[in-house]
């Protein structure tokens, strides 16, 4: 060893304590990923001793990090994450809304250039680093480490009301084994002369009443609480217990329920496709929803609303992604998953789009006969009193009300239309059109609770397709809380090193003590405020520091570097010309756009007043604005928080905080030198993993950089990985050194 050289020595069994998460998340010892590496290092006697180490850095004594059983599981675990209750509400309700088919294609066009770039980004950074999100974004820029705290906050406040959709589902599918359905008519109250039907119900519907007065008890204000539903409650409990159940295990347990929860949806879809195209009406819906207005895709909004759609149907920003990509083999092809994903969520909302359209297609036309049958009626008590009968065609018989159709009643009130033109608006008829009743947007609980419910109680076995639908609404919201609460789990459990089924319980029993919240009579007023303040603008702000986190911190050449060594091939680059520039500026785009949209707006919620039987626009409180702020700050805060600490060095950059690993039966041996001398041993060759022989006893060690400032700090001199720690070749140091 050359004199001027130091090395500082220590005993076999000191503890030493590493952040080595960089170090074995980047170093592939063996073919399969998922298999534990192995730390090589010198004892003082110059014999190589092994000490084995969970690969992406845990303790040689504890177990090996987890991987998927097959990629099938994964995918269907990816695909369960991204199709949530979003692909069957709101997604037909923004295609009926901009455009019908003309919305595709902006919704298209902004998948290919914001979802599936930011897509395989998330998917490549988990499968790269092998962490939770708060570990990935520690090792890309210790200052950004406060993304992965930001998504964990953001995947919890959305856990919390999200499941409360499922217990709704839950509640409305324990009530479907019933002859007629419960929200079949309205319910009648018996006095002592004769039964009349309830007020409520009367002015409203019979769905509309059972959602709001049997289902919610909802109170006329948010300021009202109301006490809690107790049924909700009960059904709450189930719902936090199932997800529970399914995490406790980690992927172990939830892969498994992702068989069911994934695909049993795709079968309910398709049976509802093909039961609704036999029903009369249902083409009218379809041909609705593809009918393209095109003068519609030259307006900002739906440009605006087709990126947020894209953006949240692949759970971008929520960790939940990075989570399920980090039990990946480090040579899977990420790229090919996310493209997958991708278009496998588009299909599936058209999919649900078609559902929908032709099952309000049949209710529209029912509802239309409805209306046929009573203006007709009102028809045949006007004749001889302000209409002729010789304005009624002779092929047209009035004795029949219900033989009259459709055409038949058009023809007659065009005659009558166009002989009292300027007494027609006292008549009191109305035109009855299909397409009128279609063009009333209906999206969220409104379309799932309301109008498909009642579509469904003139379905031919009604309690069956009730059942199968509120099956499938739960499992695409199990399926995509599996994801949620992943984004939550595995970050904290790879961070603080703590038993998964310990967090697990504990997560779910806080937010179920939360969550009670929600299922108060003014719990949906709370739903709604969640939804619409603590995830649109931090999600936004989260994503737009990922991408500017891997293209310009990590540095967008090393980033491709990785991508070609894990892939075993260089991605296009149109990846590289969308990440670094083209993407962060229509994210920011969005961002601006959104919080416009949000100043402009002032917070209000639709309120159900019981006493008018029908929803009424209600501005929050003080409070309630207050609430809405603070979901959105402390969502951001972890960002500039930790941003703050490493800067000031209150937490030291050089180290990843609290997730430490400590070492035993082993040491790593730093090298120092002293300022002004040569220092020989510095003269440190970087290889890739691909190129760096297996480390043999004697003349090789770890050795940490020395050093923490610049961008280059934590970077090999290669500038491929920037894994803290290299390898070492010392060819001249004599065994005994060592």
């Amino acid at each position: 060893m050359p004199k001027n050289s130091k090395a500082v020595k220590r005993e076999l069994d000191d503890d030493v304590t590493e952040s080595v998460k960089d170090l074995l998340s980047n170093e592939d010892a063996c073919d399969d990923s998922f298999k534990k590496s192995s730390l090589i290092v010198n004892n003082h006697e110059g014999e190589g001793k092994e000490c084995d180490v969970e690969e992406g850095g845990s303790d040689g004594e504890e177990e090996e990090r987890p991987a998927w059983n097959s990629k099938l599981q994964y995918i269907l675990a990816q695909v369960g994450f991204s199709v949530g209750l979003g692909n069957v509400w709101r997604f037909p309700y923004l295609c009926q809304k901009n455009g019908g088919g003309a919305y595709l294609v902006p919704y298209l066009i902004l998948l290919v250039l914001i979802g599936i770039p930011l897509f395989f980004l998330e998917l490549a950074v988990g499968q790269r680093i092998r962490r939770g999100s708060i570990g990935v974004w520690n090792y890309i820029s210790p200052r950004l480490g406060g993304i992965g705290f930001a998504s964990c906050v953001v995947c919890f406040f959305v856990a919390l009301y999200y499941n409360v959709i499922i217990s709704w589902s839950l509640f409305y599918f324990s009530q479907s084994f019933q002859q007629p359905l419960p929200w079949h008519e309205c319910p009648l109250v018996k006095n002592k002369t004769s039964p009349y039907v309830v007020p409520e119900c009367e002015k409203s519907s019979a769905t509309t009443y059972y959602w709001y007065r049997e289902a919610l008890n909802i109170s006329n204000s948010i300021s009202e609480g109301g006490g809690l539903n107790w049924k909700m409650t009960v059904c709450l409990l189930v719902a936090w217990s199932m997800v529970c159940l399914a995490m406790i295990k980690g992927i172990q347990s939830s892969g498994k329920v992702m068989y069911f929860s994934s695909l049993f949806p795709y079968v309910v879809l398709i049976c509802f496709l093909v039961r609704a195209l036999l029903l009369k009406g249902s083409i009218d819906g379809i041909r609705h929803m593809f009918t393209p207005k095109l003068e519609i895709m030259l307006e900002a909004k739906v440009w605006r609303e087709a990126a947020t759609q894209v953006f949240f149907a692949l759970g971008l920003g929520f960790g939940g992604v990075i989570a399920f990509s980090s039990y990946n083999k480090r040579d899977n092809n990420c790229h090919f998953d996310a493209v997958l994903v991708s278009f496998i969520n588009f299909f599936t909302s058209v999919l649900a789009t078609l559902v929908v359209f032709a099952v309000l297609g049949f209710k529209a036309n029912i509802m239309n006969s409805k209306c046929v049958a009573l203006n007709t009626n009102k028809i045949v008590a006007l004749l001889g009193n302000g209409i002729e009968e010789s304005l009624i065609p002779h092929h047209i018989n009035l004795t029949q009300v219900s033989q009259v159709s459709a055409e038949d009643y058009h023809q007659m009130i065009d005659i009558i239309r166009g002989v009292k033109e300027d007494e027609y608006g006292q008549l009191g008829l109305e035109s009855c059109s299909i397409e009128d009743e279609l063009n009333k947007a209906v999206q969220g609980t409104g379309l799932a609770f309301i109008a498909f419910t009642e579509a469904m109680t003139h379905f031919p076995a009604s309690p069956f397709w009730s059942v199968m639908f509120f099956l499938m609404l739960v499992n695409l919201g199990l399926g995509s809380m599996f994801g949620t609460i992943e984004g939550i789990l595995t970050p904290l459990i790879d961070t603080f090193k703590v038993r998964k089924e310990f967090l697990t319980v504990g997560c779910c029993v806080l937010a179920f003590s939360i969550g009670l919240l929600f299922v108060q009579r003014s719990g949906n007023y709370f739903v709604a405020m969640f939804d619409d303040y603590s995830a649109t603008l931090p999600l936004l702000i989260v994503v737009i520091l990922e991408n500017v986190a891997i293209a310009w911190f990590y540095g967008i050449d090393k980033f491709f570097e990785d991508l070609k060594d894990m892939l075993g091939f260089t991605p296009y680059r149109f990846y590289y010309y969308m990440w670094k520039f083209i993407t962060p500026i229509l994210l920011m785009v969005l961002l601006c756009s959104s919080f416009i949209q949000l100043i402009m707006t002032p917070p209000s919620y639709s309120a159900w007043i019981q006493e008018e039987a029908k929803e009424k626009n209600l501005h929050f409180p003080p409070w309630g604005i207050v609430v809405c702020i603070s979901l959105v700050v402390m969502a951001i805060m972890p960002v500039p928080v930790v941003f703050g600490l490493r800067y000031f060095n209150i937490i030291d950059e050089n180290t990843s905080g609290l997730s430490t690993v400590s070492y035993k039966k082993g040491r790593i041996i730093k090298e120092t030198a002293r300022p002004g001398e040569d220092d020989d041993a510095s003269l440190i060759q970087g290889k890739s993993p691909s190129e760096v022989p297996s480390p043999m006893p004697g003349n090789s060690i770890y050795r940490k950089q020395s050093g923490s400032g610049g961008p280059d700090a934590d970077t090999a001199p290669n500038g491929r990985y920037g894994i803290g720690y290299l390898m070492a070749d010392m060819p001249d140091m004599p065994e005994s050194d060592l």
